[in-house]
């Protein structure tokens, strides 16, 4: 312990530390020191709460004269002498302020590997359900708040919706109070302790074998942007955002490969691509040009985004109702028709086995996949019937039309 009278000659006198931090402490008031480091030298004052020793910063030597910085001293010892935490206090009052606004943005700002995808649905959450509540401090919303809003969204936007925003407004909820003590309990638990949650039935839709063929008629009359997007969407099983958001980095035609860096669960993709699809590609790469985008568009992200239109026209056209997420269900359903192994499934979707003991330790590459993403893409194609279309409509293969 160095003991230094604190003056403003003997302040700018010492010499900022090379490494770490150097403790000085006046001993004309116990408990008043300087804290010196590499950069900054700043006024604390030390003392016993609760038998437990409390440091509290009063500010910078350069900006606050000694005499100021010691009668301040004085009078939070006086404060610790009376039970009071300063530092406590300070963060209840800093909790405060944090309003929902500012609470998404911490929780966007310490998640910055969120996918697109994510991050546009929690986005939603406060701009289009919460608006009236963003400037309100967070740890004012109240359980009753909740339960009325909940039911509000159900009423107008659905029951998933409702969910849905809860489940972001609890995660954000959690993760502020995380750095407070003093946050009251999150109030989205009335939704489980009044047993409000919507039960929400999975979708299990999708092309049936007997719907294939009419469908596939259905998407050879699009334009070709809108052909090969359902197409890729079908022969990969890969998500809407990921389709669209495809760029030619990802795609390696001469070794048959495809490769996303980032997806909705924040691991990489590799997949193989089968014959049927590199077709495709090396004419959507003729049709596009020198876009970096397999499928560009005029938005601000300079890839497609809309797609509801032509898939509300093939779905009239061939009479049969289903949504993009739909074809990755199709996918599926057919892979597991042909006795794909349950962990090369996993991996073809991007799934996680992490919760599978024996699926940890199992590593499945894209050459490990090339064998059954081809037994797929034949597969689809002999339930479309595609080669017989074709011929029976006089065009070339679906993948150079």
């Amino acid at each position: 312990m160095t003991l230094l009278r604190l003056t403003k000659r003997s302040i700018e006198a010492l010499p900022h530390a090379e490494t770490g931090q150097v403790l000085y402490r006046d001993p004309s008031l116990p408990g008043f020191g300087l804290r010196v480091g590499s950069r900054s030298k700043v006024y604390f004052v030390e003392g016993q709460v609760a038998r437990r020793t409390v440091r509290v910063s009063i500010g910078r030597a350069d900006v606050l004269a000694p005499e100021f910085a010691r009668r301040k001293a004085q009078t939070l010892l006086g404060e610790m002498a009376e039970g009071r935490n300063p530092n406590a206090e300070k963060r209840k009052a800093l909790a405060e302020t944090i309003t929902v606004a500012e609470a998404f943005d911490a929780f966007f700002a310490a998640r910055p590997h969120l996918s697109p995808v994510t991050l546009d649905n929690y986005g939603r959450t406060p701009r289009l359900y919460l608006g009236d509540w963003v400037k309100q401090p967070i740890n004012k919303i109240t359980r009753q708040m909740v339960l009325v809003r909940h039911q509000k969204i159900s009423r107008e936007r659905g029951e998933v919706t409702a969910n849905n925003v809860m489940r972001h407004l609890r995660s954000v909820y959690n993760f502020v109070a995380a750095a407070h003590d003093e946050f009251p309990p999150n109030p989205v638990t009335i939704l489980t302790q009044a047993r409000a949650w919507h039960k929400e039935k999975r979708r299990r839709t999708v092309v049936t074998s007997q719907q294939l063929p009419a469908w596939w008629q259905a998407v050879m009359n699009e334009a070709d942007y809108a052909r090969d997007f359902l197409l890729v969407a079908l022969f990969t099983g890969m998500r809407r955002s990921e389709v669209a958001g495809l760029q030619w980095e990802h795609l390696d035609l001469v070794g048959r490969t495809l490769h996303l860096p980032r997806t909705k669960n924040g691991d990489p993709l590799d997949l193989p691509i089968s014959n049927f699809l590199v077709d495709v590609f090396i004419a959507r790469r003729e049709a596009v040009g020198s876009s970096r985008w397999v499928f560009p568009g005029n938005g601000a992200t300079g890839h497609l985004i809309e797609t509801k239109s032509f898939t509300s026209r093939v779905a009239m056209a061939a009479a049969v109702k289903f949504a993009l997420h739909d074809l990755r269900r199709t996918f599926v359903t057919i892979a597991e028709s042909l006795d794909i192994p349950a962990y090369a499934l996993k991996r073809m979707l991007n799934h996680r086995a992490d919760s599978d003991v024996t699926g940890g330790y199992i590593v499945i590459n894209a050459e490990r996949l090339r064998e059954p993403v081809e037994r797929v893409s034949m597969r689809i194609l002999e339930l479309c019937d595609a080669k017989a279309q074709t011929e029976r409509d006089g065009r070339a293969d679906p993948a150079h039309a």
